[in-house]
């Protein structure tokens, strides 16, 4: 049996995890709470604390493809650090690496492809684009895969609407690229299918639009109150919203296409809205 160690089971993680299991695949994975290892191991998953180095070593000889999902600090990737000197002397894997699109900075609307250098212009997109060479001067089928806004049920504008917590900012000609859930997943294990040293993939959906517009478009679909406006210069922004809003950018998903057959379950925010909601209703 095929095996795959999860360092990091966040979101997409569960994501990824549930299409392994369908595919036969063992299943290990890094939590750092108790409580969630052990909801782990009651879903058949090996459960590992990611400070336990020996008991990551030894899921990493045994793991046939690896995801890496944390988020780096100053000093690179915490996955990289722990497991590096372990992998640098086991046979070929399949490593995946969830990189952002925040490594490409701002580029005032226009469209951002891998080939391109990156740019980054926050203290998190530097940090990316650490990690992300750490990981490619490995000698693995390493593929770096650069995410945007994720969503999906329990992380979307929908839940947000329904508590009252949504705020309803407007740039003039700021737009964002999203993804499903399922749908990044569905990318990497297509990746893993068709290794490739060295890939970076931009994975997003193919209607990169205004945060507003796709709250707009939600609220009134499904019933809600519109939020009111709220201008981007207001001084009342928080530094740390004005900094999200800095960078305006279409991302690029033709490569992904091309090179893995995919192609996203959730092509717009519309498709996926439609999904999130079906799926609370369905639950209540």
């Amino acid at each position: 049996m095929l095996s795959v160690l999860i360092f990091g089971y966040g979101f997409i993680g569960a994501a990824f995890a549930d299409l392994c299991r369908k595919q036969g695949y063992a299943l290990s994975a890094t939590a750092r709470d108790a409580e969630k290892r052990a909801i782990l191991t009651a879903q058949g998953v090996v459960a590992i604390d990611p400070m336990d180095t020996q008991a990551l070593t030894v899921a990493a000889h045994n793991a046939d493809a690896i995801l890496i999902t944390p988020a780096p600090d100053d000093g690179g990737c915490p996955g990289f650090a722990v497991l590096s000197n372990a992998l640098t002397t086991l046979p070929r894997k399949w490593i995946g690496y969830l990189s952002t699109t925040g490594v490409y900075g701002d580029r005032a609307g226009g469209w951002a492809f891998e080939d391109q250098a990156p740019t980054p212009l926050s203290t998190e997109g530097r940090r990316r684009v650490v990690a992300e060479s750490q990981w490619r001067g490995l000698p693995h089928n390493v593929a770096v895969f650069r995410l945007p806004g994720l969503y999906g049920v329990g992380r979307s504008v929908i839940e947000r609407l329904r508590a009252g917590t949504a705020r309803r900012i407007h740039k003039p000609g700021q737009v964002f690229s999203r993804l499903y859930d399922t749908d990044c997943a569905d990318a990497l294990m297509r990746s893993l299918d068709r290794p490739r040293a060295g890939a970076i993939y931009n994975l997003c959906d193919d209607e990169p639009a205004p945060a507003d517009e796709v709250m707009v478009w939600a609220a009134r679909t499904y019933g809600f109150d519109v939020p009111p406006e709220i201008v981007f210069d207001d001084p009342a922004l928080s530094p740390g919203m004005k900094r999200f809003y800095a960078e305006n950018k279409r991302v690029s998903n033709a490569r992904a296409k091309a090179e893995l057959g995919w192609r996203p379950q959730y092509p717009t925010y519309r498709e996926g809205l439609t999904e999130v909601w079906r799926i609370m209703v369905a639950r209540t």
